[in-house]
């Protein structure tokens, strides 16, 4: 059925969505489509914004504009060759919606995107109306077991010097590592092939700035309510849920307003995984549409 939803919101974006008129960059590809209360949805590291297709056509309403991270799936990286693209793509972000006039947007950012809209929530506080975090938390380089960033991107660094020496089996390594973080066998060779058509030196370095990257402190400065959905990945299958749960508390302790969901069944693509959900959760999180009342969960 989902497939099905799918492919039919694919052909209807095809036909209606736009880039953005006024706005160009060279650092992401904006597309909007719909009307209603402003929607921004960023995909994570290697994405496609497609990944949201679902969601679109069944939460209408809303104007959505979809973000695709130059360099990845297929795109040319431009200035994105350079520099810390999380940070970089942040503060491109705060300039698209300062220029295009939009008034409190909600922005729901997956993994990568997840970390772009908590730096666009910190460093901007007035830019944002509320955030959702999908499956990220401040800093990732925790679960390496690094306790800083600095500590976090030598760990990252140095797995990448080592994959250098053998491309083929870096490559192999990245597919059973994207192919892991998609349960539905249907779904799961587009996401791959948004990760082979990336720029390899882009993923690379981005990957090593992701892990790095420590905003727990910066929080603090958020003002807007976070939702944050997260899934308990295979590999920590043995860790008691409850123990789990505190990872995830701890990391956004900082934060003034936010509502942590563990969501079961699903690998990191959660809106993929466990599009029913992610709906609800979606609907849930929104202002109301311009169609009228939420509708119920």
């Amino acid at each position: 059925m989902f497939r099905h939803l799918v492919a039919a919101a694919m052909l209807v974006a095809s036909l209606f969505a736009v880039p953005a008129a006024a706005f160009t960059s060279e650092r992401i590809i904006v597309t909007v489509e719909g009307s209603g209360p402003d929607v921004i949805l960023v995909p994570g590291l290697t994405s496609n914004p497609r990944i949201y297709a679902a969601m679109v056509a069944a939460v209408p309403g809303y104007r959505y504009h979809r973000i695709q991270v130059r360099g990845f799936s297929g795109t040319a990286p431009a200035a994105n060759a350079q520099g810390d693209v999380a940070a970089a793509v942040a503060e491109e972000l705060a300039r698209y919606i300062r220029e295009d006039r939009l008034v409190a947007p909600s922005l729901i950012g997956h993994s990568l995107g997840g970390t772009i809209g908590m730096m666009l929530a910190s460093r901007h506080p007035a830019a944002l109306g509320r955030l959702m975090v999908v499956d990220m938390v401040p800093f990732s380089g925790a679960f390496f077991g690094a306790k800083d960033g600095p500590s976090a991107r030598a760990i990252v660094m140095g797995m990448q010097a080592s994959m250098a020496s053998n491309p083929e089996g870096a490559r192999t390594m990245m597919t059973q590592m994207i192919a892991g973080m998609v349960n539905s066998a249907a779904e799961r060779p587009a996401v791959i092939d948004d990760a082979r058509t990336s720029d390899p030196a882009l993923v690379a370095r981005a990957y090593a700035d992701l892990q790095g990257t420590d905003l727990r402190s910066e929080l603090a400065a958020v003002t807007v309510p976070v939702t944050v959905l997260y899934v308990k990945p295979a590999m920590a299958a043995a860790v008691p849920d409850e123990q789990f749960d505190g990872l995830y508390k701890a990391q956004y302790a900082a934060l003034r307003q936010v509502t942590l969901t563990r969501v079961p069944d699903s690998a990191h693509f959660i809106m993929l995984d466990a599009p029913t959900r992610f709906i609800a959760e979606v609907r849930q999180f929104l202002p109301a549409p311009v169609s009228g009342p939420r509708p119920a969960r």
